[in-house]
């Protein structure tokens, strides 16, 4: 498997300045005599004879020495943590484990190569140590995680996992991405978004167009529920397809509600990935 087209960053941005030390690609929180200009302090507040801005000391009429601050430029790692319940096996107009493939691919990728670090967390009922790598900023790894998720069996009834791994971030404040379907229970939604509350949030769900707008007015369906309830037959009708569409917008709603709350809107992710389009998603929210 090839590493993800080079062509194809996913551009992020985070959420405020970024604490730390490890030199990177975004606005850090620290300020000094490297990086990018920030500003001019007294030499009093930043006591650096190397910094002496010659002009501003000049134009000063207390006569105060001032020298230049610069903003650092620091690292922050991006974690992807994915449901791996047995819902996440769907396939209808695309494959939905391909889907989540292809978005932590591309992160991957996109991350490492602006020297930012990576990290895998696959949950079902539990944490899946067999899918889940600790953060890395080594290059190339996008293939590899690719390949990995692709080949995680998704046969948990739950995502309970998701609590672990939301417990599990900790330290500095980091960009993770929840990728699922989200067809939890909406106290299981609040409390895995409360548990990253401090971090930037980023809910990718992953949609499938037969789930909704794609469903027939009329006709016979089978429906296979995944996660253990087994099949059944159904009768479509335009009153049930009205009644199944509104209760897939309640259920978007109700998601959306809890994000705001915690972070990011959710990204819709449907058919295929693209890179532009989540990247126009973080830089715009």
């Amino acid at each position: 498997m090839r590493e993800p087209d080079p062509q194809a960053d996913i551009v992020y941005r985070p959420r405020g300045r970024v604490p730390g030390t490890a030199a990177g690609a975004h606005r850090g929180r620290d300020a000094g005599g490297l990086g990018t200009f920030r500003d001019q302090v007294p030499f009093l507040r930043m006591p650096d004879a190397r910094r002496i801005d010659v002009r501003a000391t000049l134009r000063d009429p207390f006569e105060g020495t001032h020298v230049r601050r610069f903003e650092s430029r620091t690292a922050i790692e991006v974690w992807a943590l994915v449901d791996l319940s047995a819902s996440m096996r769907y396939r209808g107009a695309a494959d939905r484990m391909a889907l989540a493939a292809a978005l932590c691919g591309g992160l991957a990728a996109s991350a490492t190569r602006i020297g930012d670090g990576f990290g895998l967390m696959g949950c079902d009922g539990a944490l899946r140590a067999d899918v889940s790598m600790p953060a890395t900023r080594r290059r190339g790894i996008g293939a590899s995680v690719q390949a990995r998720l692709l080949a995680a069996p998704c046969t948990g009834a739950r995502a309970d996992g998701m609590r672990e791994a939301g417990r599990g971030l900790v330290g500095r404040p980091k960009i993770v991405f929840v990728v699922s379907d989200f067809r939890w229970p909406e106290a299981l939604i609040a409390e895995v978004f409360a548990s990253l509350a401090r971090h930037d949030l980023v809910p990718v769900v992953l949609a499938d167009a037969s789930e909704d707008e794609g469903l027939p007015a009329w006709g016979l369906m089978e429906l296979d529920d995944l996660e253990g309830a087994g099949r059944r037959t159904v009768f479509m009708r335009p009153a049930l397809r009205r009644r199944w569409l509104a209760h897939e917008r309640a259920r978007a709603d109700t998601l959306r509600r809890i994000a705001m709350t915690y972070g990011r809107p959710p990204f819709r992710l449907e058919g295929r990935f693209e890179a532009d389009a989540l990247t126009r998603h973080l830089i715009g929210t």
